[in-house]
């Protein structure tokens, strides 16, 4: 007896996948009433958080073969059905694409950097879904107020269209028809807002097509704002300005007169970890330090001692975040470590080291080194082990989502990481990056770079080689290029499709280029729309001879009469 067996090949396909993988770029499916349905290219980016989608995503490896990238996408609101239909069909996928795709499950709100990365500079989460009958061509545009999160890729999320819905450190985007305001936490980063300056430049392309829309900056913590001015509109859709409450505390009743903070430190520490530990010695110098520019300021602002350990709150608020490392780095304490003879725990980048995110720290803001041990671990707290360039975060079982939130922060802090579909916005003139062609490897830094990591850019770039060698199989014989901000080769930029000279050139930090650059386009814009405008009111050159004749000639031309005869 002779068995046939179907091949793969013959296994009955969902029609929507007929064409499936075979050319590189993104495809989207959103599950409708158990069926797939192709999304249009001019609706990607944008996820409703009551519908499950399947993204395909086809790239070509080193040797010129496919590589397939698989993610279901559940929204948040999305129904059993739909996402278990979702997880199904990307199993279907993945057989018809010959079991060569990796599979990614993507939720609402925690989606992988990957994913993101295929929307640049965004995904745009929107409220609603097929189920429950959403429109998509409103008579009235939706008002929409986002919170918008990430130094590489920006992660959206929308809420309510109220007071409530701000704070201080993130950035908010509100996009009415006219214009799209962005509102800058006193203590978000440089860098997140250069990435909210390209969204809302996505936003505007996305939502507003065919129609003009503006845009404007409004900066927390500025005065009340007139009720005409860009700022006035923009508070005008929460009722009128009033101060946005602070997490615990009101920081304008602690400090009175509110100015930029300003750190003076006795040791040569990184400026992005707030950690000085010091001995007798340093501390004595200190609190002379302090008495000198406290009485240099005439005794304004309050002086305070703080122990370690017992920091309190509105001293942890100043960091984002605050983390607290073993050892130290000044002369005395180096001196101290070898007349006592004893073992120099000093946190080393390249070493190993256990931080822990305590449940009480305060608004979990706060990041401690422990030993390196079991003993050390909680169930309440979350922990992140380096080990030289590896990081492992370990959430206990009661810890919060606060908590392992700030993991994810501190780790961004102290390692290096993969930049997906990278382009030229992600060199940020105030980062060191490396470029692996796989046949060279490319330093680039950034002109805002500290002075001390420029010159250890050749060092950076070798240990990166070293690793490469042993993980995927780099070439040690590679050659390795050093390139600065504003001097790149056309061999380095041959790599970043429709490189823009002026980018590079353009002054300032991150944040401030960016701003520099939209508004030139917006200005730009704006003249072309006054030139139009002019041109189509404008009455042609040869009617305005037709004119002038009229003037000066004193005949009428033969005009045709009703009986179709001429007069003379």
């Amino acid at each position: 007896m002779v068995i046939l067996k179907k091949s793969n090949s013959e296994k009955i396909q969902d029609p929507a996948f007929k064409s499936a993988g075979q050319k590189i770029g993104t495809e989207i499916w959103r599950i409708e009433n158990f069926q797939l349905v192709p999304l249009p290219e001019s609706d990607y980016g944008k996820f409703y958080s009551g519908d499950s989608y399947i993204i395909l995503r086809t790239s070509a490896h080193r040797g010129g073969a496919y590589v397939y990238d698989i993610h279901f996408w559940i929204g948040k609101h999305s129904t059993q059905d739909e996402f278990g239909t979702a997880a199904i069909k990307t199993i279907e996928l993945g057989e018809i694409l010959g079991g060569r795709a990796i599979q990614h499950r993507e939720i609402q709100g925690h989606e992988s950097d990957k994913f993101i990365s295929y929307f640049k500079p965004c995904i745009v989460p929107l409220q609603g879904g097929f189920a429950s009958g959403f429109k998509r061509h409103e008579e009235q545009y939706e008002i929409r107020l986002y919170v918008c999160r990430g130094n590489r890729v920006a992660r959206m999320n929308q809420v309510p269209v109220s007071l409530s819905s701000l704070n201080h450190d993130h950035i908010f985007i509100l996009d009415t028809e006219s214009k799209v305001y962005q509102f800058n936490g006193k203590t978000s980063s440089i860098q997140e807002r250069a990435k909210a300056l390209e969204v809302i430049t996505y936003l505007k392309d996305k939502f507003h097509s065919g129609r003009r829309c503006g845009f404007a900056i409004v900066d927390d913590g500025e005065c009340k704002p007139e009720l005409d001015s860009e700022s006035g509109e923009f508070w005008a859709y929460f009722g009128g300005f009033a101060p946005i409450a602070e997490k615990a505390f009101d920081e304008k009743e602690l400090i009175p007169n509110i100015t930029a903070p300003i750190i003076y430190s006795l040791a040569p520490v990184d400026d992005r970890i707030a950690a000085i530990r010091i001995v007798k010695d340093d501390q004595n110098i200190a609190k002379e330090s302090a008495n000198s520019i406290w009485d240099a300021l005439n005794g304004k602002p309050a002086q305070v001692w703080i122990y370690e350990g017992k920091e309190p709150p509105q001293f942890i608020a100043l960091f984002q975040p605050m983390i607290v490392l073993k050892g130290g780095t000044s002369s005395s304490y180096k001196k101290l470590i070898k007349e006592t003879k004893l073992i120099d725990r000093t946190y080393s980048s390249d070493g190993m080291a256990l931080i822990q995110i305590p449940s009480t720290a305060f608004n979990i803001n706060k990041a401690i080194q422990v030993d390196a041990a079991v003993e050390s671990l909680c169930s309440l707290d979350c922990f992140l082990l380096q080990a030289g360039d590896a990081f492992y975060a370990w959430h206990g079982n009661s810890s919060t989502v606060e908590q392992q939130q700030l993991a994810e922060t501190v780790t961004k802090h102290l390692k290096v990481s993969e930049i997906y579909n990278f382009s030229q916005d992600d060199l940020l003139t105030e980062d060191m990056l490396i470029l692996d062609t796989h046949a060279e490897v490319f330093i680039w830094i950034g002109r805002s770079v500290d002075p001390k990591e420029k010159k250890s850019a050749f060092d950076v770039g070798q240990k990166y080689i070293e690793q490469a060698i042993l993980f995927d199989g780099l070439s040690p014989e590679v050659t390795l290029y050093r390139v600065t901000e504003g001097n790149e080769p056309c061999f380095f930029t041959s790599y970043f499709p429709s490189w823009d000279v002026t980018k590079a050139m353009t002054e300032g930090n991150s944040y401030e280029k960016k701003l520099k650059l939209l508004k030139k386009i917006a200005r730009t814009f704006t003249l072309l729309s006054k030139e139009k405008s002019t041109r189509l009111r404008k009455p042609s050159e040869k009617w305005i001879n037709v004119q002038s004749s009229f003037k000066n000639k004193a005949y009428s031309p033969n005009l045709p009469t009703d009986s179709g005869s001429e007069t003379t």
